[in-house]
């Protein structure tokens, strides 16, 4: 697979920029989305506003990362400290955006692995900070990429419409499946719940648009992650945090690792295993 720089040439760099502004451009949306999904508020109004003084934000004061650094980080009606986390969530989606870019450049997996980032990071933030993940990213992943998947077989690399079709809805079953058993047999073994359910539809929704040897692939490194994390956390002397953080963001990060090549790892594995 050519990078952009391959495709492109000097013009790459000019891709390569814009792609980034508007990755920063969903990012500061996505903070919006994280912010007011878990409450049931709109997305779309009211404007943004200062959380603390609530005056809205000026539009010169709402650009991507630029606003932040300017006004040092304060606002600038009641000098309240704006936290560090808006704008690293934008850099961060941009980054992704740029990386999903710069590996498949202009081909439909790029708008594809773009929405999946974004739900990714939704998920996950909304995780972290109220221990949900909501319907709109694990349901509406599990109804929506079965559908892309239809009209763009190529993302499976699939010939026709019903290949493509089948192979979602063959990782959507192997992904939702697989850690439905794993709820229901580990929540009966350590009587508690082991998974929530919203993992289990997120891993539908991700087997739907990746396939079933992501599914593998994602259980391995997520089980993997969480693990060394936990240990990180035991030998900190900080055990307590191992519990309070979900298994979501952990599921998400295995899925970008796959998107952003770890595929390869798994196309590496298959030919030294002939599994």
């Amino acid at each position: 697979m050519n990078s952009v720089f391959q495709l492109l040439g000097a013009d790459a760099f000019f891709w390569c920029a814009a792609v980034l502004v508007f990755g920063l451009c969903i990012g500061s949306f996505l903070n919006v989305c994280i912010s007011r999904i878990p409450h049931s508020k709109s997305i779309i109004l009211p404007a943004s506003a200062c959380p603390a003084c609530g005056v809205r934000i000026r539009w010169f004061d709402n650009i991507p990362l630029l606003s932040w650094l300017l006004l040092r980080a304060k606002c600038r009606d009641c000098k309240q400290k704006i936290p560090v986390t808006y704008p690293a969530i934008e850099l961060l989606t941009g980054i992704l955006f740029l990386a999903v870019f710069y590996l498949y450049g202009f081909s439909w997996f790029t708008p594809t692995y773009w929405l999946a980032v974004f739900g990714l990071l939704l998920g996950t933030f909304i995780d972290i900070n109220c221990l949900i993940l909501p319907d709109r990213v694990t349901i509406g992943g599990m109804i929506l990429f079965p559908m892309i998947s239809t009209m763009f077989p190529a993302l499976h690399g699939a010939a026709t419409r019903l290949a493509g079709l089948t192979i979602s809805l063959l990782g959507l079953t192997a992904g939702f499946g697989l850690f439905f058993a794993v709820r229901i047999i580990g929540g009966a073994v350590a009587r508690r719940e082991a998974l929530g359910f919203g993992d289990v539809k997120l891993m539908g929704a991700l087997g739907a648009l990746l396939g079933w040897q992501a599914v593998l692939y994602i259980t391995f490194f997520s089980a993997l992650t969480g693990s060394v994390i936990g240990l990180i956390l035991i030998a900190g002397g900080k055990k307590e945090l191992q519990s309070r953080i979900p298994y979501g963001p952990y599921i998400a990060l295995a899925a970008l690792s796959w998107i952003l090549g770890g595929f390869r790892l798994w196309d590496f594995y298959v030919s030294q295993t002939g599994f």
